[in-house]
C-alpha cells in the first residue's frame, strides 16, 4: 500500500462546487481495484487549503493502471477543473500507524 497526498488552493468561490465535484469522483476512485480508500480534509486556519489522501496498492498501480483505466476517465472527468490548483501530489510509503495494517506496526 502506497498513500497520496493532494494538497489544493481553492478560493471560497469555489469550495462548494470543489467539494461536490470531489464527493462526484469518489464513485469511479473507489471502483478501481487500485484505490482502496481516500478522505479529504479542510484546513480550519485556511479554509482555501484542502488535503486528499488516498490509498493505494502501489504507486505503479496508481500511476499506470489507474490512468489508464475507464474508472480514471469518469473520475478525471470530474476533478479536471482544478488541476492548476493542485501545490502538492506526492506518494508515500507509511512507516507508523495507529491501524494494524499490512504489516505497519501499532504504536
Amino acid at each position: 500500500m502506497i498513500v497520496e497526498y493532494l494538497r489544493y488552493e481553492i478560493d471560497a468561490g469555489r469550495q462548494a462546487q470543489f467539494i461536490a465535484d470531489y464527493r462526484a469522483a469518489a464513485a469511479p476512485l473507489l471502483a478501481s481495484p487500485y484505490a482502496l480508500s481516500f478522505d479529504m480534509c479542510q484546513c480550519v486556519e485556511d479554509p482555501s487549503q484542502f488535503t486528499l489522501r488516498i490509498e493505494w496498492t502501489s504507486a505503479e498501480d496508481h500511476m499506470n493502471s489507474f490512468r489508464r483505466s475507464a474508472e480514471f476517465k469518469d473520475f478525471f472527468g470530474h476533478i479536471k477543473p482544478y488541476l492548476k490548483d493542485i501545490r502538492e501530489m506526492r506518494h508515500y510509503t507509511q512507516i507508523l500507524s495507529t491501524k494494524d495494517e499490512g504489516g505497519v506496526r501499532r504504536i
